[in-house]
C-alpha cells in the first residue's frame, strides 16, 4: 500500500498563477503545484535553508529537497522551451488569513455564500473587491447575512480571506483564470458571470435556481489578476459579462 502523502503547509497563496513567453504562442503547459511554488518562494525568494523551509512547510527535509528539485526542473523546462507555466493544485494545507473583524458564527450544517458586493449589487471585478456580503443558508433559506470588508486586493489574498471566513461558494461577475485556480485550491465553489442584486443572487443559489456562466472570465491584463467586469474591458476581449 502506498504511503499517504502528507499535506504541505502553505503560508501564502500564489498571487500570480500563469506565466507565458511573449515572443511565441505557448501550446504546451507545465503545471507546478502550489507546494512546489512554496518551496521555491521560501528557499530562493526568502533565502531560507532547507531545514527551516521544512519546518515552515511541516514536512521532512528530504521532501523539501524532492519538491524543490521538481520545481526548478519545471521552471527550466518552461524557460528553455518556451512553455506556459501554471501554478495550481498539490496536497496543501493553507495557513489561515488573519481577519481583523468579527465574522458571524457558522453553523455546522449550513452553507456559507459570499458575493462580491458594492451598494447592494454584485461587484463585477473580483480582484478589486473591497467588500463581500456573506449569507448563511440552510434547507434552501438564508438564515444569516453580513457585509465584511476585505483585507486586501489581489485574487490570492481574497481567496485566502474567503477561506478563513469559512466560505463554501462565491458569486461574482468577471473573474480571471488565476483567481479561479486560487478559489479551487481553497475549496470554494465558483458561480461567475452573475449581475444584479446580491441578495437576489444569494437567494437563488440557496434555492438551487441561480443562473450563472461557468465560462465567465476576463483574461486581459494578467498583471492585475485578469479579473474584470467593467464595460471598458470590452475593448480588451473581456468575456463572460
Amino acid at each position: 500500500m502506498a504511503r499517504p502523502v502528507r499535506c504541505r503547509r502553505i503560508e501564502r497563496m500564489p498571487v500570480y498563477r500563469s506565466f507565458s513567453p511573449d515572443d511565441v504562442s505557448a501550446t504546451e503547459i507545465i503545471q507546478m503545484t502550489v507546494d512546489e511554488y512554496e518551496a521555491l518562494r521560501l528557499l530562493d525568494d526568502e533565502g531560507l535553508t532547507q531545514e527551516v523551509c521544512a519546518a515552515r512547510m511541516d514536512i521532512a527535509r528530504t521532501t523539501v529537497t524532492a519538491i524543490y528539485d521538481s520545481a526548478r526542473k519545471k521552471v527550466a523546462n518552461a524557460l528553455v522551451h518556451g512553455k506556459r507555466l501554471l501554478i495550481t493544485g498539490g496536497c496543501c494545507a493553507y495557513e489561515p488569513v488573519e481577519i481583523n473583524q468579527e465574522i458571524m458564527e457558522k453553523g455546522s450544517t449550513c452553507m456559507r455564500i459570499a458575493v462580491t458586493y458594492e451598494n447592494g449589487e454584485i461587484f463585477q471585478h473580483f480582484g478589486h473587491s473591497e467588500q463581500f456580503k456573506l449569507y448563511d443558508t440552510e434547507n434552501g433559506r438564508i438564515t444569516g447575512e453580513q457585509v465584511v470588508n476585505t483585507n486586501g486586493s489581489g485574487h490570492g489574498a481574497l481567496a485566502g480571506f474567503l477561506q478563513a471566513a469559512k466560505v463554501d461558494a462565491l458569486i461574482c461577475g468577471g473573474i480571471g483564470m488565476g483567481a479561479q485556480m486560487a478559489l479551487a485550491d481553497a475549496g470554494i465553489k465558483l458561480y461567475a458571470g452573475v449581475q444584479g442584486s446580491a441578495d437576489a443572487a444569494a437567494k437563488a443559489l440557496a434555492e438551487g435556481s441561480l443562473e450563472y456562466d461557468p465560462n465567465a472570465r476576463c483574461d486581459h491584463h494578467e498583471h492585475h489578476d485578469g479579473d474584470c467586469g467593467h464595460d471598458h474591458c470590452a475593448e480588451h476581449h473581456c468575456r463572460g459579462n
